[in-house]
């Protein structure tokens, strides 16, 4: 490999275009596209700018000018195509979830071995995420102990299709957990430390909303509402931390300031803000006032995968060891949904 990451971008829908753009932004090149069909494939290397479409998925993966593979397609296609990846010694990007189940997922971990394969949870990149992040681990909140928000989405409401993630092979019956659930787990013990280790949940609307009640291994008690059906609701993901000393509240639709509540007094830091700390000012990018936003987290996250391979360890990178981790809360998630109790969390 040169200096110049090549990148193959596997699947050419939103969140394709999404990966190659931050490929682009990280200063590497999108050398291969594989769509659905070589039609299909050689209109998305138009589009999304790479040097040259790739007949097959497979025939990427197997590309002598591609180093990593990003792999955004259906959830189903996820497992072969990153051991493909993996046995061909690409390092790889996957889209979340990393596999439908929980054993697959851990095989993935295991065939990854000591490869650079991360998954994009990329709302850990906001500042306001590190920041709140950062305070916590410092004690200024001091003991945590309640987590709760929410996650919702609109895109379902009034009966819009689903696709390909209506499927029993690609979301079945917890899709929206599957899909924006973990998103919302992961950020929260991310920013906290803490693990969910026991839960209660109720999934309806065939598998659009989703309620959780958990406990965590550091003595929090917490709830989450999960819904893709939540009408005017586009990309509403929110969480409350709060502490003796201090809450930190975050909204993905207003990423530009972590609330910071107090016992005499409430506060609004802002991205920009002189105190925020080291880790946070790493990711903001634009002076205060030019708003940053999710595609900024996602080339930020793509930049960190790309230092990881060039050998830096970026802090807080997400790797195949979280796609497992959101793996076994989703199983924890159906088991409890489907026996109507309580359910320990298995460890990842």
């Amino acid at each position: 490999m040169g200096d110049q990451v090549r990148a193959g971008v596997i699947g050419a829908g939103f969140i394709g275009a999404v990966h190659a753009h931050a490929v682009r932004a990280a200063g590497a090149v999108v050398t291969r596209v594989a769509a659905s069909s070589p039609e299909r494939s050689a209109e998305a290397a138009r589009r999304l700018g790479a040097r040259a479409p790739a007949g097959t998925a497979e025939e990427l993966i197997d590309a002598d000018d591609v180093d990593v593979v990003h792999i955004c397609t259906p959830n189903s296609l996820h497992v072969p195509l990153a051991r493909r990846a993996l046995a061909a010694g690409k390092a790889v990007i996957c889209e979340k979830p990393l596999a439908t189940t929980r054993a697959d997922a851990a095989d993935l971990v295991a065939a990854a071995g000591d490869r650079v394969a991360t998954v994009p949870f990329v709302y850990r990149f906001y500042p306001a995420v590190r920041e709140a992040r950062a305070r916590i681990a410092a004690g200024e909140a001091g003991p945590l102990h309640l987590l709760h928000g929410c996650y919702l989405q609109d895109w379902q409401a009034g009966g819009a299709p689903a696709g390909w993630r209506g499927e029993a092979t690609e979301g079945g019956a917890h899709r929206a957990f599957a899909d924006i659930g973990v998103h919302w787990c992961d950020l929260v013990e991310f920013t906290t430390g803490h693990r969910i280790s026991r839960l209660a949940a109720r999934t309806s609307g065939g598998g659009t909303s989703t309620t959780v009640l958990f406990e965590t291994d550091g003595g929090a008690s917490g709830s989450t509402v999960i819904s893709q059906t939540a009408t005017g609701r586009r990309n509403a993901l929110r969480f409350s931390l709060d502490g003796a000393e201090a809450a930190y509240g975050f909204d993905q639709e207003e990423p530009e300031t972590l609330h910071v509540g107090g016992l005499t007094e409430n506060r609004t830091v802002h991205r920009g803000s002189p105190a925020l700390s080291p880790s946070a000012a790493r990711y903001s990018l634009l002076p205060p006032g030019h708003p940053q936003g999710y595609q900024d987290c996602f080339n930020a996250f793509v930049g960190d995968t790309y230092s990881a391979i060039a050998g830096a360890v970026p802090d807080g990178l997400p790797t195949f060891a979280d796609g497992l981790r959101a793996a076994a809360l989703v199983e924890a998630v159906i088991d409890a949904g489907s026996s109507g109790a309580w359910v320990e969390v298995r460890p990842a």
